[in-house]
């Protein structure tokens, strides 16, 4: 019994030393994974040590969130005291404004949402819009249900929020500002993005009869179109232009021999350009020659959403007898406001206008239109500058950060606790606390000078994501040594240079991969600076003959870089030099662009606007534009995005047999 009790004793003072060394940093460390496991009892158990950590607002955060449905008004306002003007009480305020509006709790919402600061989240604002109808009635603006429709559209699942300020503000008879219009326009978005409980949310607003024909035309879609005969209501008619396109989405041309032979002539004109709109969108994803006729079937653009037009402008790009400038011309002057005003649309625009044999009304427009986004800073930015007559060169250096400006950023504490999140591993929620703090809601918002200083303490602390986005807020000035640094600049130029790879070209990819995080993983496994995944590192080693390889090394800086450019030079090999192309390659894999490349001979910046991955198209248009800028920063040389494009189309002799090894 002694010697039991002197073990005992042992082991309670060796727990408690353990306890005492335990380092102040993986309390919170525990507590995050503590968070993301919904284990509330252990939160509440770690709360007390985080007391006086410089990251105690997050832990407080943390175990509140976890027990938010439950917690008693009192507690919220003491939190919200107690962390006044900081992310998490603005984060926690968020989480209960959604809560108050699922609950339907309007005076305890119309009372907490004045205090609301971000103003980021659309739910919380369509609770708020749906308030202010209740509260003006019919005297309430019509700019209110144009926000709400706005925002339910812009909706990617079905939220709460919107869908009931929708249902409100459609369904109140006398006062609707909203029409079932909107309503089956939601459900069409949703079926065609095959997201059915959104369908099915927009359909019940205004026909729930018609909810179980949904889900019989989600089984099957053209079982469902063979077996109807007439569509003679406005409901049945949408749910038939529903069938259609949810065939559209996996069989663009028997959805359009039905809707030519059978089901056109029952529908109306919006209903059946909307069908047409969405078959050409489809065909112009699987980059079909026949999407440009598909579009061509739209009786009127306005009928058409921008993403629709937009695909019609992509389908015009590429059109197999040559780029039809009178429909990119047409698509944009379509589009809303806001869509026009996308550099994407202000550029094709401008294209179109001077290829029209313009007058000098025309050709003066096109300027206009290409001097308002022209700059060194963005793809289309690029291109303006060019077709104006320019080269791409960095702007010159803003005065360097005072002391003072420096000073007063390193000791803001949103960015104090946002640097050191960051450092001990809290990526995630550092990243949300910086942005928050820099961001232009707080109070009187940060001023170009602000920006660049907290930009620059990013940088000084190696924190590159978070230099270059905060640098990249600015409106008038512009550092572009923050907005494009070049870490460990002699292994990638020694390296680059080895290969015979531009070393603009190098940074370009890793400003677009990584922001230059060392430690950075994709949510498919990717790893490092150049981010690449583990099945193409051991293949790229084996080819450039880098022996005793494994995946854990792919986080060292250098074997990182030496993978990365290997597999990059390959691609751009196999490529016959073509950036565009081997940047789609590293990003969505080399058997795509190959069969990418196939149809008419585009110039590439036509080729990378019809790339059918939003998030491919998007990379190969910032990789190429973040090299220009490099190449000019590096060399000191003005410089051409339109040289590294070049045009894209099928291969042609010696090269038509690509290398089918490359992963």
């Amino acid at each position: 019994m002694k010697l039991r009790t002197i073990l005992a004793s042992i082991a309670t003072v060796l727990l408690a030393g353990c306890a005492q060394a335990q380092p102040a940093d993986e309390v919170l460390l525990q507590m995050q994974q503590a968070f993301r496991q919904g284990n509330k009892p252990r939160l509440a158990q770690l709360l007390p040590a985080a007391q006086g950590h410089p990251l105690e607002p997050w832990a407080a955060y943390w175990e509140l969130r976890a027990r938010l449905d439950t917690a008693a008004p009192a507690e919220l306002q003491a939190f919200f005291a107690r962390y006044a003007g900081s992310y998490q009480e603005d984060r926690l305020r968020n989480d209960w404004l959604l809560l108050l509006g699922q609950r339907r709790d309007w005076g305890s919402f119309a009372q907490e949402y004045p205090r609301y600061r971000m103003n980021d989240d659309r739910e919380v604002r369509c609770y708020a819009l749906f308030l202010q109808h209740e509260r003006e009635g019919v005297s309430a603006p019509a700019a209110l249900a144009e926000e709400v429709r706005r925002n339910w559209l812009g909706q990617r699942e079905a939220d709460d929020g919107c869908t009931f300020a929708a249902s409100r503000l459609i369904g109140e008879p006398g006062r609707q500002r909203m029409t079932q219009a909107d309503a089956w326009r939601k459900a069409r978005q949703s079926i065609e993005a095959n997201r059915p409980k959104a369908a099915a949310a927009a359909v019940e607003i205004v026909h729930p009869e018609s909810l179980p024909l949904l889900a019989e035309l989600n089984a099957s879609p053209a079982r469902f179109l063979q077996s109807k005969v007439v569509a003679a209501s406005r409901a049945r008619r949408e749910i038939i232009g529903l069938a259609l396109i949810k065939l559209a989405t996996s069989d663009q041309e028997q959805a359009a021999s039905m809707l030519d032979a059978k089901w056109g002539a029952q529908m109306s004109p919006e209903e059946r350009d909307w069908i047409w709109g969405v078959i050409g969108r489809q065909a112009a994803q699987k980059l079909s020659p026949q999407a440009h006729g598909y579009f061509a079937k739209v009786g009127r653009d306005a009928f058409l959403s921008d993403e629709l037009l937009g695909w019609k402008v992509r389908a015009a790009l590429r059109a197999s007898r040559g780029t039809d400038w009178k429909t990119v011309l047409q698509a944009v002057n379509a589009m809303s406001d806001e869509g026009r005003d996308d550099p994407t649309w202000v550029y094709w625009k401008a294209r179109a206008l001077l290829a029209l044999r313009p007058g000098d009304q025309q050709r003066a427009e096109a300027q206009k239109l290409l001097q308002g986004i022209a700059s060194p800073g963005g793809f289309y930015e690029q291109l303006a500058l060019e077709e104006l007559g320019h080269k791409i060169t960095a702007p010159p250096q803003p005065a360097p950060v005072t002391g003072a400006e420096k000073q007063a950023a390193a000791a803001n504490p949103g960015l104090v606790r946002a640097v050191h999140a960051i450092r001990i591993g809290l990526r995630s929620e550092g990243v949300r606390e910086w942005n928050d703090t820099t961001n232009l809601h707080q109070s009187g918002g940060m001023t170009d000078r602000e920006l660049l200083a907290a930009a620059q303490v990013a940088c000084e602390r190696e924190i590159w994501d978070r230099c270059i986005n905060t640098s990249e807020r600015t409106k008038a000035e512009f550092d572009f040594e923050q907005r494009y640094p070049t870490p460990f600049r002699d292994a990638v130029v020694r390296r680059a240079r080895e290969i015979s790879l531009d070393p603009a070209y190098v940074y370009g990819l890793i400003r677009q991969e990584s922001r230059f995080i060392m430690d950075a993983r994709s949510h498919v496994g990717a790893s490092g600076l150049m981010q690449v995944m583990p099945a193409t590192a051991r293949w790229t080693a084996r080819k450039i003959g880098m022996t005793g390889f494994t995946i854990e090394q792919l986080n060292d800086r250098d074997t990182n870089i030496a993978i990365g450019t290997g597999y990059l030079k390959l691609v751009l090999d196999d490529f016959a030099g073509s950036m565009p192309m081997a940047a789609a390659a590293y990003n969505a894999g080399p058997g795509r662009p190959r069969a990418w490349r196939n149809g008419p001979v585009l110039e590439a910046a036509a080729w990378a606007e019809n790339v059918p991955f939003t998030e491919t198209r998007d990379y190969v248009k910032k990789v190429l534009a973040n090299t220009t800028v490099y190449a000019a920063m590096l060399t000191g040389e003005p410089q051409s995005l339109k040289a590294r494009l070049g045009t894209v189309g099928p291969r042609e002799g010696a090269a038509a047999e690509p290398n089918r090894d490359l992963p």
